[in-house]
């Protein structure tokens, strides 16, 4: 593969702009003429010999009328997005090997921690409270140990994905179905996640500048998500849910699929037990996925933290919360602990910012 510098990536952006130009008709385009810039201002006859069809050459001469390609590369750099070529190191190693791989993805936040494992975990928008805690500390557990945390930034089980990993202090990466610009980051309730997620990790997409969410633009989303990683762990999904196109993808491109499993009882776990009957691996805990993917746990460079509560009303909530498998309601904890209302709230807020509790929503406690 060639090495494309920055001019080069000027036109490359510019081809990219052009409706019907992807991945495809790109590498047609670059394996055809000496140059980007030499695509860019090919005349309809050369465009055609390079195999692209009528349609996209008339849609690169249209698009020549209108667009300045310097103009369009200021407007990445004012956004702070780089475009990732193929053949670049921070251009995930694995999904070079799906078939049709991307040509380039562009990259808002920091460059990918290439030497560390990636795993997707994906699931319902319409996530329970176990689904939640479930999702929580796998990725939470998983960012601790040096596992990039890979997901969709969707709501529900993506957005507790990539904050646990944040409240790990790890890595994470959000596969967008949009462009990477701000104004194109969707949904706008997760606007502030993606401004922590780029602070440590990157949102990635193959869209160019200034393009919209559309029912056509997530099974790509799902593809680079699948292809980039070693595997892919499902923690809730009803049957016929949007992630398990992901998990299909992963089968098809011989990626690990992992599954949590829930309550018979729940629509939101129907699919994550089917995927367990149909030979999903189950996932009961980080440690399950660490040991079959033999993945080397790094080294922290702060030393584990002993949980010691300082008071006594500490060691009541923290007690409680060790012994109760789902997040507790703070009346339920004021209830059992038989702390004042205003002691166990204050308590709570306490051990909150001290590390050692989690607040799951709607004054719902776990320990961490």
């Amino acid at each position: 593969m060639p090495t494309w510098t920055d001019q080069d990536k000027i036109y490359i952006n510019a081809l990219y702009k052009v409706p019907g130009v992807g991945a495809q008709k790109l590498r047609l385009l670059l394996a055809h003429f000496s140059s980007p810039r030499a695509a860019w201002i090919a005349d309809r006859a050369d465009l055609l010999r390079s195999d692209i069809g009528e349609k996209v050459a008339d849609a690169i001469a249209q698009k020549r009328l209108t667009l300045d390609p310097d103009a369009a590369w200021r407007d990445l750099a004012h956004e702070e997005i780089r475009l990732v070529t193929r053949e670049e190191e921070f251009y995930p190693p694995l999904l070079r090997e799906i078939p049709s791989p991307p040509e380039i993805l562009y990259m808002k936040g920091q460059a990918p921690l290439m030497d560390r494992p990636f795993l997707a975990i994906v699931g319902s928008r319409r996530m329970t409270a176990y689904g939640k805690q479930a999702c929580y500390r796998l990725s939470y557990d998983l960012a601790r140990v040096g596992v990039t945390i890979v997901s969709g930034m969707a709501l529900g089980i993506d957005a507790i994905a990539h904050r646990g990993a944040l409240d790990a202090s790890g890595t994470t990466i959000a596969i967008m179905g949009t462009s990477v610009d701000d104004a194109h980051i969707v949904p706008r309730a997760n606007f502030t996640l993606s401004r922590a997620i780029i602070k440590s990790g990157t949102l990635i997409s193959d869209y160019p500048l200034v393009t919209s969410a559309s029912e056509g633009t997530f099974p790509a989303r799902n593809r680079i998500m699948a292809g980039m990683v070693s595997g892919v762990i499902v923690v809730e999904a009803a049957e016929g849910s949007g992630s398990l196109i992901t998990t299909t993808l992963a089968l098809e491109y011989n990626r690990d699929v992992f599954a949590v499993p829930g309550s018979i009882f729940s629509p939101q776990s129907a699919g994550t037990n089917a995927l367990i009957k149909s030979g999903a691996k189950m996932v009961t805990c980080a440690a399950d996925i660490i040991e079959e993917l033999h993945i080397e746990q790094r080294k922290r460079a702060q030393k584990t933290r002993a949980v010691i509560p300082a008071t006594p009303e500490e060691e009541k909530i923290f007690a409680l919360l060790k012994s109760i498998p789902e997040p507790c309601h703070i009346d339920k904890i004021t209830r059992h602990t038989k702390l004042e209302t205003h002691v166990s709230s204050a308590t709570l807020s306490l051990m909150e910012m001290k590390g050692l509790v989690k607040n799951m929503g709607g004054d719902h406690y776990v320990c961490i």
